[in-house]
């Protein structure tokens, strides 16, 4: 069992933004020994667009942890990648009550690797990468793969 643990700070302080709203919703993250990360709700909940939110929070969390499962994966296989990018996109459904949720992730892997006749092989790996995910693991909504494997950047 492992235990990862942050702290989250927040004062009524506010903070007026460009639009002269006044915004409740920044607060400080931290984890020991990192630096602090400025969060705000997203711009369309009238967070601060300049600031990291939850949501993009989550869905870069998905991208890492599933770049560094294939990329483990990868190397298991024996296939060498050279570069490796992605742009994400995470969907949030919100209801007439204000609650809401993610509904679907799609991931859009851009990986590029050495050998030509590893390419097929180097699309499946996607499959045990999101199998191995912790992050993937630990949500409820569908995480979607649309892998591009070339030979070059």
């Amino acid at each position: 069992m492992h235990r990862f643990q942050a702290h989250l700070k927040w004062s009524k302080k506010t903070e007026v933004g460009q639009d002269n709203r006044k915004r409740y919703k920044n607060h400080m993250l931290a984890v020991a020994d990192k630096n602090s990360l400025e969060v705000s709700a997203a711009k369309a909940f009238k967070g601060d667009p300049t600031k990291w939110n939850p949501e993009e929070m989550l869905l870069d969390s998905l991208m890492s942890c599933h770049m560094m499962s294939y990329l483990y994966v990868c190397q298991q296989n024996g296939v060498e990648v050279l570069a490796y990018e992605d742009a994400g996109e995470a969907f949030l459904e919100v209801n007439a009550d204000g609650s809401g949720k993610v509904t679907k992730v799609i991931l859009g892997p851009k990986v590029v690797i050495s050998n030509a006749e590893q390419i097929d092989l180097a699309k499946e790996l996607h499959i045990q990468a999101n199998q191995l995910c912790f992050i993937a693991n630990s949500c409820a909504f569908e995480v979607e793969h649309n892998p591009e494997i070339n030979l070059s950047i």
